[in-house]
C-alpha cells in the first residue's frame, strides 16, 4: 500500500531558494482543479525551450496569489534570465528569496493531489512550523516525462523563518 495514503509521507529536507523570474502561462483555479491544470500544462509544453531568456529545461508549477475564497492562480513555466524580449502572451512572476520545505513527489502525477494532502494537513500541523505568504511552487526536472511519470517532481512549501 502506498506510504502517502496511510497518513505517512515524505521527509522533507530544507533549503533556501535564490530568487527565480518565471515565465509561462498562468490561469485562476479552485482546489481540485487538477485536469484543467493539466491542460494548462499541455498549452504550455509546445513553448519549452522557446520562451526568451529560458534558463534551462527545468519547469515550475507556480501556486501563487491566493484570493481568500479558494481560487489561486497557477502558472505553468520556466526559469528565464531577464525580461527584455518576453512576448505579452507569457505571464511572468517573481518568487523572492525564500526558506522551504521540500518534498520529493514518488508518485505519478494523478497523485499529487495526495501529497499536497499530506504536506498540509498531516506534515504541516505536525512540525510546528507554519507556512509563508509565498508562492508555493512544484519543480519537474530536466527529463521528466509526463506520460511514463520518469524524472523527479519536487514540492517547495515556503515556510516562515523560525
Amino acid at each position: 500500500m502506498d506510504e502517502q495514503k496511510q497518513g505517512a509521507g515524505p521527509e522533507p529536507r530544507f533549503e533556501r531558494e535564490r530568487f527565480l523570474l518565471i515565465a509561462g502561462f498562468s490561469e485562476r483555479f479552485t482546489p481540485g482543479a487538477g485536469q484543467d491544470i493539466g491542460q494548462l500544462w499541455q498549452r504550455f509544453i509546445p513553448h519549452i525551450g522557446r520562451v526568451p531568456g529560458q534558463v534551462d529545461e527545468v519547469t515550475y508549477g507556480v501556486c501563487c496569489n491566493p484570493d481568500g475564497q479558494g481560487s489561486f492562480e497557477y502558472l505553468a513555466g520556466v526559469e528565464i534570465s531577464k525580461l527584455d524580449d518576453l512576448p505579452e502572451r507569457y505571464r511572468w512572476i517573481e518568487v523572492q528569496p525564500q526558506n522551504y520545505a521540500v518534498f520529493e513527489h514518488g508518485g505519478s502525477l494523478q497523485e499529487l493531489p495526495q501529497t499536497f494532502n499530506y504536506i498540509w494537513n498531516t506534515w504541516l500541523p505536525q512540525s510546528g512550523r507554519e507556512a509563508a505568504d509565498a508562492p508555493e511552487f512544484e519543480r519537474y526536472s530536466a527529463d521528466f516525462n509526463p506520460d511514463t511519470g520518469t524524472g523527479v517532481v519536487e514540492v517547495w512549501l515556503p515556510l516562515k523563518s523560525a
